[in-house]
């Protein structure tokens, strides 16, 4: 069975078309066929404006038609799309979902950040995890991080907080927010097993795949930091040439370190391990347990 899912967030918006197999022994598998990302960037409109600019709501509809040709060609069987922080700030985001649904027939969801912190835990790595620590997710996106704590593998924290890339760019996280986020984790990590973090979203794989690492392998605290002054030492252009970064990563990878280090530090996680998991990923297993 062909299952797809969208993810509409405020840096970029990603399809993921899977198949899911099971075998003669009941077991399931999700064979990724296709992942598309386009960096449609409403985080930038949405956090200065308030609204999504026309220019912008011409190119979701663009990206949406094409998603949908591209599932109608893999014979998509169920769909699950979702929006996430700048839909959820966008004065128009109701008027572009419709819109979205005359069009191409594409039901939009427009999730809180409780709801995509739990969607990204549903990947199911905790399953894989020891109980010898504790586990803190963190999910980085353009609008909002999501974090969620979990010690014996049980889940007894998770919140969304409004500290995402484009808003730190754009000069909007204030100081009072970032404290709110450090007591929070200083609170709820105090006299738990020894934290090890676990990050999700597009810059901290980038950091992962820069760094050369085995899959499986954790990066530590220290080379993040020095990856966050390695970057934040150079310019936009540099960061481009140099890194072989594209221009909508090379802007909010910068602001993405200093959100995971200040999580890390503050929970006091000495390493992170990258699973290279999303929010497409978890949207696709909840719309497994659904349609199964």
């Amino acid at each position: 069975m062909k299952l797809a899912a969208i993810d509409i967030g405020s840096n970029a918006a990603r399809l993921l078309i899977t198949e899911v197999i099971i075998d003669e022994k009941r077991n399931t598998s999700f064979n990724k066929l296709n992942l598309v990302r386009v960096p449609l960037r409403l985080g930038f409109d949405v956090f200065e404006s308030g609204e999504i600019s026309k220019p912008r709501i011409g190119m979701v509809m663009q990206t949406m038609k094409a998603y949908k040709h591209l599932m109608n060609a893999y014979g998509v069987e169920h769909l699950k799309a979702c929006a996430t922080s700048a839909m959820r700030d966008a004065k128009n985001s109701t008027d572009i979902i419709r819109k979205i649904k005359l069009e191409t027939d594409i039901s939009i969801e427009v999730i809180s950040g409780d709801a995509e912190a739990n969607l990204v835990y549903e990947n199911h790595v905790a399953e894989n995890m020891d109980k010898d620590h504790s586990y803190l997710y963190i999910d980085v996106g353009g609008g909002s991080t999501e974090l969620s704590f979990f010690t014996n593998g049980i889940l007894i924290y998770k919140k969304s907080f409004n500290i995402g890339t484009i808003r730190l760019l754009k000069g909007m996280v204030k100081d009072w927010q970032w404290d709110e986020m450090k007591e929070a984790l200083k609170a709820v990590t105090k006299g738990q097993k020894e934290v090890v973090a676990i990050g999700s979203g597009g810059n901290i794989n980038k950091v992962f795949s820069m760094s050369k690492r085995k899959d499986g392998k954790p990066l530590s605290l220290e080379l993040l930091k020095d990856y966050y002054k390695e970057l934040s030492n150079v310019s936009l252009a540099e960061r481009i040439n140099k890194y072989g970064l594209r221009e909508d990563r090379a802007d909010v990878i910068v602001p993405a370190l200093q959100i995971y280090t200040n999580a890390m530090r503050w929970a006091a996680a000495e390493e992170i391990y990258v699973p290279k998991i999303g929010l497409v990923d978890g949207l696709i297993r909840h719309l497994w347990e659904e349609v199964k």
